[in-house]
């Protein structure tokens, strides 16, 4: 029997947090296995109830960053990669879910996983072939990662706007006709339509496979030319401009259809790229010798492999910029109308910089508390800022109403803020936060990005225009 001044104590871990509780026996009782065993069983409740708590939370702060950085991560990307183990580059961030959300994997988590595989019988010799493959790599060197990583999102981003620029001529008034400057259908709804199409494919389905091969070639495709084929500020500021002149109804439905179109191509993207990733699959089933050896043959995981392709990827970079200030300085001569086109070209990389650095914001959420993880505030700076950039370059235009002027903003339009501004990676997160368990959160997202941009840009171009006007 227990005296009254032994207490008898219950310990328990929860998800990484030290439980203890402490009970007194009642002086002249001898049941103390009875009651000892009540303050476990009271213990245990608590503790399996305290454990649920934690894992819903942490499920929660897991999913936030998810949904927020299923479109870039920016150079974080680059630092994360450096703490693999492998020598070769691995961003690890290029997992997709059965209803094809990207969810970010941690690194930590690939090596536990690594570890497991390992075990496999029939896979035991694979893996210890690759890792001692992997060993044998010499690590890149971080100035190298940058640089290369810089040209692959500037040759990527010329490509873009090129794309989109033809896509204007190519739906607008001088052929198809089907876009316009004065209806709700913008000029750049068929590349915002298309550019999220393609993410379902290259940026969602697809974009681990690319990254095996390499991940700069992947954020090239996904940040890079598909970020600048697709255009947020532009969009904004054609529902300014059927604002000003009094559309406002055709100002609203064109922020809803170009949301509803935008959402849908992604969708319809994610599930193509599904199908043909399933017939693919199913054909290559009895071919995976051969394919293992063409990917280890075509992956670029070495410091050679990294100096030969960055060097082509330079190069051609240097005959785009020469080709782009060749024709830039023979339209200026001439008048010609496609000068902002060629500017565009030349600007367009800084967009694409600045967009990359911005979404290491993504995930990380306000203050040192990270409040908020669930909203991609890279994206949305980025967006915001080329909109507010963009209604104030419209409304210098309009002041100076000059050829010259009107070129230089135009190209500036076009190139820099296009790239700065994105509407893949935006509909990439309003997909992934649709499918998630808050889907309420795609919504309060795209209200948040469209009222604040529409709002500012108001501030700055339709209020001295109508300023103007009276």
């Amino acid at each position: 029997m227990m005296s009254s001044q032994e207490k008898s104590s219950t310990m328990i871990m929860v998800e990484g947090y030290r439980v203890t509780s402490d009970s007194e026996p009642q002086p002249g009782q001898s049941g103390s296995f009875r009651q000892t065993s009540s303050a476990s069983s009271s213990m245990r409740r608590r503790s399996f109830s305290l454990s649920g708590v934690l894992s819903s939370q942490i499920d929660d702060t897991i999913e936030c960053e998810s949904v927020s950085e299923a479109g870039d991560i920016g150079d974080r990307a680059l630092h994360n990669s450096r703490n693999s183990r492998s020598g070769s580059l691995r961003f690890s961030f290029d997992h997709v879910s059965e209803n094809g959300v990207v969810v970010p994997i941690a690194e930590d988590t690939l090596s536990q996983s690594h570890v497991l595989n390992s075990h496999d019988p029939t896979t035991d010799g694979m893996v210890q072939a690759e890792s001692k493959m992997q060993n044998d790599k010499k690590e890149v060197p971080k100035l190298l990662e940058y640089s290369s990583c810089l040209t692959h999102l500037a040759v990527f981003g010329i490509l873009g706007v090129l794309t989109r620029y033809l896509l204007q001529k190519l739906f607008g008034p001088g052929t198809a006709g089907i876009t316009s400057n004065e209806s709700l259908l913008y000029l750049d709804l068929p590349s915002n339509m298309v550019g999220s199409f393609l993410m379902g494919w290259f940026g969602v389905v697809f974009k681990g496979d690319i990254s095996h091969v390499s991940d700069f070639l992947a954020i090239g495709l996904s940040t890079g030319y598909l970020g600048s084929l697709t255009t947020f500020s532009g969009w904004n500021q054609k529902m300014l401009e059927l604002s000003v002149e009094g559309h406002w109804v055709s100002s609203v439905l064109g922020f809803l259809i170009g949301l509803f179109l935008a959402a849908y191509s992604i969708i319809f993207g994610v599930e193509t790229a599904k199908g043909f990733r399933h017939l693919l699959q199913k054909k290559i089933t009895n071919q995976k010798s051969s394919i293992h050896s063409s990917e280890s043959m075509w992956r670029v995981d070495s410091r050679e492999r990294h100096i030969a392709v960055m060097v082509v990827f330079f190069l051609i970079l240097c005959l785009l910029l020469s080709v782009s200030g060749i024709m830039l300085t023979k339209e200026f001569r001439n008048d010609g109308s496609e000068a902002q086109l060629w500017l565009g070209c030349i600007v367009g990389p800084l967009g694409v910089w600045i967009r990359w650095f911005l979404a290491r914001l993504n995930g990380c959420g306000l203050g040192r508390a990270g409040s908020l993880k669930w909203i991609p505030f890279g994206t949305l700076s980025a967006n915001v800022s080329a909109a507010c950039i963009m209604a104030a370059l419209s409304t210098i235009r309009n002041a100076v109403n000059t050829k010259t002027c009107d070129t230089i903003t135009t190209g500036i339009q076009l190139g820099f803020l296009g790239c700065l501004s994105t509407v893949s990676t935006f509909i990439a997160e309003f997909n992934a936060m649709r499918e998630s368990k808050h889907p309420w959160r795609a919504y309060v997202y795209a209200m948040i990005t469209i009222c604040v941009s529409f709002g500012l840009g108001t501030l700055i171009y339709s209020v001295p225009v109508w300023t103007k006007g009276s």
